[in-house]
């Protein structure tokens, strides 16, 4: 049996009774939600400072994907995997001990954690002396060292009850999902949209996606690709929304009839009422973007101010205060980041002289030439999408989606995951040539590749393999189509 221990994030830990029991609660549901997915049998128990997963099943494979979910449920501060039972005496919790890290502490350095509830016949630090010294007696090669030591050997004694904790994970924190309420997020595609998303879901709330369409389908398929990531990644256990608008007819009408200075400041007024017209035709009460003060010239505290006053509705911007570094550097810990430089950002190219510090006045009788009347007819009539079935639908689109036994002998599989996924899972028993190019490289490097062959492109989940599968063909690329592998 695996057993892991779930703590939940110290914010939680504070609040009242009430509210503790209630985000306690929807934690317990968000993890029944994710986990019996995996396996109908896996149990979930709620023990109110932190909850009990347990897997009849042995399985390594089970293993690593309780984990990956593990990591990334909003409300787990931290997780362990474990071993519980019974025991006679300090020295049988030192054999269970030693049976556990025996292998692991060879050559290393380690130090040993009791924690104890009840009461025994020995103390945490007697108990810690004891287990540490058999451990340095039994394992030559290790040594105890109570400073940063290489490993840490941590044991829980609850009166009767006997816990070992063989390995720790990290979690991402924050509070479950939905203890707050739901918000629109909008979403480029680009790292400040893709990491002020993911805050929000940390932060508890369910996170919908708004995209304002400027580049045509490709440009879509493109921004679909990373809500549908960051919806299955971090807020699996509930659905969500993606929301696509056509904006090119707005900024076509803004290129013609508003001064260039004024452009980029107009278009982003224009976006939010619209994004408050969507807001309230799917009930949510939030608009959340990625502006950072001061990292564009729309994005001054002057032009921000202007902005907000184009609705009454809530405009929340958790990176506000960050530099460019910190976002990217969000991005690639939560594995946004090489989608995200691939995103062409065409919000910039808009004005190629904008002012940092619009007027009010001047911004308002710049509007009086728009057709606010087609914008709300636009995002009313905004094409309103289920996230779960961006992998049905790129499935629809793609008519090239062929089996192995059904590929040339010479055509050539494209395994497109990152590097890091690729050589953690290789793929592996299959009888064609195996070329390895990431995802975010494709569309820079597949004109490179012999244009003669026909390419089958890999991912293990068959999702990002149709996507960009899907975004080649409408380059014009006959050449393309899906390896399906086992998935």
């Amino acid at each position: 049996m695996m057993e892991f221990l779930v703590k939940l994030h110290p914010e939680i830990s504070i609040k009242s009774k009430s509210v503790r029991k209630r985000q306690t609660m929807l934690l317990e549901q968000n993890l029944k939600t994710i986990l019996l997915r995996l396996d109908p049998a896996v149990a979930i128990k709620n023990n109110y400072d932190h909850l009990l997963v347990q897997v009849e099943s042995n399985s390594l494979k089970l293993r690593q994907q309780i984990i990956d979910h593990l990591a990334c449920i909003p409300g787990i501060v931290q997780f362990m995997q474990m071993q519980s039972g019974s025991y006679s005496s300090l020295h049988d919790i030192f054999e269970q001990v030693k049976a556990v890290f025996a292998s692991k502490l060879v050559g290393k350095s380690f130090c040993v954690r009791v924690k104890r509830t009840g009461d025994h016949e020995f103390s945490s630090l007697e108990a810690e002396r004891y287990i540490g010294g058999g451990l340095n007696q039994h394992i030559p090669s290790a040594r105890v060292q109570l400073k940063n030591p290489e490993e840490i050997v941590r044991v829980e004694i609850k009166r009767d009850q006997l816990i070992i904790v063989s390995q720790v994970f990290e979690g991402m924190g924050g509070f479950p999902l939905p203890s707050q309420t739901d918000v629109l997020s909008l979403i480029s595609g680009g790292f400040d949209s893709a990491v002020a998303s993911y805050l929000m879901i940390r932060k508890g709330l369910r996170t919908h996606y708004l995209f304002f369409n400027l580049g045509g389908a490709a440009h879509e398929t493109g921004v679909r690709q990373m809500a549908f990531y960051l919806w299955q990644k971090f807020s699996l256990s509930h659905k969500v929304k993606f929301i696509s608008v056509d904006f090119a007819p707005v900024v076509e009408e803004i290129l013609e009839k508003v001064d260039n200075g004024l452009m980029g400041v107009v278009l982003k007024r224009q976006m939010m009422r619209a994004a408050a017209i969507v807001a309230e035709r799917i009930g949510v009460q939030a608009i959340v973007t990625g502006e950072s003060v001061g990292q564009v010239a729309s994005q001054t505290i002057a032009n921000l101010s202007v902005i907000d006053k184009a609705t009454d509705t809530l405009v929340l911007r958790p990176l506000i205060y960050q530099d460019k570094q910190e976002i990217i550097d969000l991005a690639r810990k939560i594995g946004a980041e090489d989608m995200a430089k691939t995103m062409p950002e065409y919000c910039g190219v808009i004005s190629n002289k904008p002012t940092i510090h619009a007027e009010l006045n001047k911004v308002m009788l710049a509007e009086q030439h728009l057709d606010l009347a087609a914008l709300e007819q636009l995002a009313l009539t905004a094409h309103v999408l289920d996230i779960r079935t961006v992998e049905y639908q790129a499935e629809q689109q793609i008519s090239t989606v062929l089996h192995e036994n059904a590929m040339e002998s010479n055509a050539i599989i494209v395994d497109i995951r990152a590097p890091d996924e690729a050589e953690l899972k290789p793929l592996s028993g299959v009888s064609h040539q195996v070329l390895h190019l990431p995802f975010y490289k494709l569309a820079s490097q597949f004109s490179q590749l012999d244009q003669s062959m026909q390419y089958y492109l890999y991912c293990e989940r068959g999702v990002m393999s149709r996507l960009q599968a899907l975004l080649l063909a409408e380059q014009g690329l006959s050449n393309v189509g899906v390896y399906r592998g086992d998935f």
